[in-house]
């Protein structure tokens, strides 16, 4: 008999490549919706990237900010991955819109997943519980590193997820039992969409593309594609080396948002027209946020170069993950062929 995994949040990015590499695994998979209307559009979305699972899938109407029906989704599953989580494209006016449900819903399936009798659950943490807060440093960042909460500039995402990941860690050393924990850190996820999912990585990529940026701001950041971050949570879900551990997803060493401009004008060709490859200077970017909200989400990060390592990833679980190059083309490619950019669009109309 196949074993079971419940991935929540099934709709989205990450959610869709674990449902999609587990069906392929050979396991039986269920994921959680807010609502169970969104069934047949996530279904049909994993069906055009060969997920055709039949009744190897099954949907759970449940909301991490609510009990209601998470008892129902874990009970008779053996392992959780737990991918879902709130990410704004702004800065929330009160930070405590994020902060509640990222640590409280984390509670709440580590709950239901212990009284269920789950033997491990993979918690989707980020880099943003490792990297910020701190002064800028030459040293890359370790698993051993946490965001300081009261460091510089700390704004409500990065608090989040700190605050998520702790709770987990804690919940784990005094109410777990006999389940188990492993951490996935990704840093900023790219790779081919299945759908028009626009988490703010994929949303970069896409504006560079539409030429609704005019430059590129000062910013440094890891990479890292989706299909890998999936792999990471199938061997942390299964390696007995996994228990108690957290692992830095990312691929290869930050790069500057210039220079992935400069790959997309490197191989995307005509598509790619629009990008912009000049550096906007630190006070311009400043002047823009105070217009736009977006904008004023990455100003505690611009002129910051930051590093990780992946190490232990590779070492532990014997990942090997794809270059940071071939991530960010399989996020334009995937908004190309999906009618996503402005220039796709009007041709595929």
């Amino acid at each position: 008999m196949a074993e079971t995994v419940l991935v929540t949040g099934g709709s989205g990015f990450i959610g869709g490549h674990c449902i999609l590499q587990l069906l392929a695994a050979g396991y039986r998979v269920r994921t959680t919706v807010r609502d169970l209307k969104r069934e047949g559009e996530v279904r049909a979305t994993l069906k055009a990237s060969g997920g055709d699972a039949g009744e190897r899938l099954s949907f759970f109407a449940a909301d991490l900010e609510k009990d209601a029906g998470w008892a129902e989704a874990v009970t008779g599953c053996d392992f959780v991955l737990h991918v879902a989580s709130p990410l704004p494209s702004s800065v929330p006016k009160n930070e405590d819109e994020l902060i509640g449900p990222a640590r409280e819903g984390t509670l709440r399936v580590l709950r239901a997943a212990r009284d269920a009798g789950v033997k491990r659950v993979v918690l989707t943490s980020s880099f943003a519980a490792i990297g910020y807060g701190h002064k800028v440093q030459d040293a890359p960042f370790t698993e051993k590193d946490w965001s300081d909460l009261n460091g510089d500039d700390m704004q409500a995402y990065p608090k989040s997820k700190t605050l998520a990941e702790r709770a987990a860690w804690d919940f784990m050393a005094k109410e777990g039992g006999a389940m188990e924990l492993s951490v996935v850190n990704p840093v900023a996820v790219f790779g081919p969409v299945l759908a028009a999912d626009y988490s703010a990585s994929i949303l970069l990529v896409q504006r560079l593309m539409d030429g609704a940026i005019p430059g590129c701001p000062q910013l440094y950041f890891g990479v890292v594609d989706v299909r890998d971050v999936a792999d990471m949570h199938l061997r942390a879900m299964k390696h007995p080396a996994a228990k108690g551990e957290r692992f830095l997803c990312v691929a290869e060493d930050f790069v500057s948002m210039l220079e992935i401009a400069q790959m997309l004008k490197r191989r995307m060709g005509e598509a790619a027209k629009r990008v912009p490859t000049r550096q906007l200077p630190n006070w311009l970017v400043r002047i823009a946020a105070l217009r736009d909200p977006a904008v004023k989400v990455i100003l505690p990060e611009l002129g910051k170069r930051k590093n990780g390592t992946n190490e232990k990833a590779r070492r532990v679980l014997g990942w090997a993950p794809r270059s940071n190059e071939e991530s960010v083309v399989a996020t334009a490619e995937s908004l190309v062929r999906l009618g996503l950019l402005k220039d796709s669009a009007k041709k595929a109309a």
